[in-house]
């Protein structure tokens, strides 16, 4: 059996929904599960063990895929439209789409928006037609990434590094993804770990590099800060990712790929819904979070202090590094 996941946003909501594959693979031990999303994902997907093929939406849509079933994970009109036209056989999506009516076959009572559940748990819901354990808690959740370890860190990026000391990367931005935590505030987090024992590294991407550099230029200037902005690919920036010891982060994907990688990382998350960490928190066994403590529904980090962040920072820096 060939089971399609469909799940064409970004980063983060992709790596939530690996866990489906995996799960899929315990319940059915002779499916193959496959992936439809978009090309930029491509990275994302291929570090799960439990898939077997990627296809990029924007180049397929004209052409056909062998599936015998397809879960609409992200539900796209266009996409259902078209799985329908290819006549895959079991059609997998939320009631509560209309456009579902028409061209699913299984339909789950599924709506996001006001449930307690998290993004992962919710997305396992849409199993229910094909496995039999689909309420799985986060803990256990954090166990079906499948993620592949990562190589050893390329040569010309091994010099970020302090093999004797503890390296947190800071990831300031989210490319207006998310709430993001004030840049003033990753200065002074930066600036009360103690250059014997950390070492940090400032990260985003290309496009975020000036910007960085141009509203917190302190930043940069701190003896035990190294700039690794720009410096990536987003699959080098994954096994980067998985080298380092820590990381902190706003809702972004960054924060799910440390949370798949089984690195000590920290969210920064607003208390409104369905933006707050109940719905998006990362899950993974050494993922944690705070959630900001201004008036609810403020949609603000600026209630999370750095004392909050820097105390589970040096609780991380004070454990055996994994």
């Amino acid at each position: 059996m060939r089971i399609l996941l469909s799940r064409t946003d970004s980063i983060g909501d992709v790596i939530l929904t690996l866990p489906m594959a995996g799960v899929l693979r315990e319940s059915l031990p002779d499916v193959q599960v496959d992936f439809l999303g978009r090309a930029y994902t491509k990275p994302v997907v291929e570090k799960c063990a439990f898939i077997s093929n990627f296809y990029d939406w924007d180049q397929i849509q004209n052409q056909s895929i062998p599936a015998d079933c397809i879960i609409h994970v992200f539900p796209k009109s266009a996409i259902s439209r078209w799985a329908k036209k290819q006549r895959i056989p079991q059609r997998i999506g939320t009631s509560h789409r209309v456009f579902h009516w028409l061209s699913c076959n299984r339909l789950i009572n599924l709506g996001r928006k006001n449930s307690d559940l998290h993004e992962a748990q919710l997305n396992l819901k849409l199993l229910a037609p094909l496995v039999k354990n689909n309420n799985l808690s986060l803990d256990q959740i954090s166990s079906y990434y499948g993620w592949k370890p990562a190589q050893k860190p390329q040569s010309e990026f091994s010099h970020f590094f302090a093999h004797d000391k503890f390296n947190l990367l800071l990831h300031p931005k989210s490319q207006g993804s998310a709430k993001e935590w004030p840049l003033a505030n990753y200065y002074h987090l930066a600036q009360q770990l103690s250059p014997s024992n950390t070492r940090v590294i400032v990260t985003g991407t290309e496009a975020e590099e000036n910007l960085l550099k141009t509203e917190c230029a302190e930043l940069f200037e701190l003896p035990n800060v190294v700039d690794a902005t720009g410096a990536f690919t987003l699959s080098e920036y994954i096994d980067f990712i998985w080298h380092a010891d820590g990381l902190v982060a706003c809702s972004t994907g960054p924060l799910h790929i440390a949370a798949a990688s089984g690195i000590n990382c920290l969210g920064l998350y607003a208390n409104t819904r369905p933006i707050h960490a109940g719905r998006w928190g990362p899950v993974g066994k050494k993922a944690t979070f705070i959630e900001s403590d201004a008036p609810q529904n403020s949609a603000t980090l600026a209630g999370i202090l750095v004392d909050e962040v820097l105390a589970i920072v040096q609780e991380w820096i004070g454990k055996d590094k994994r």
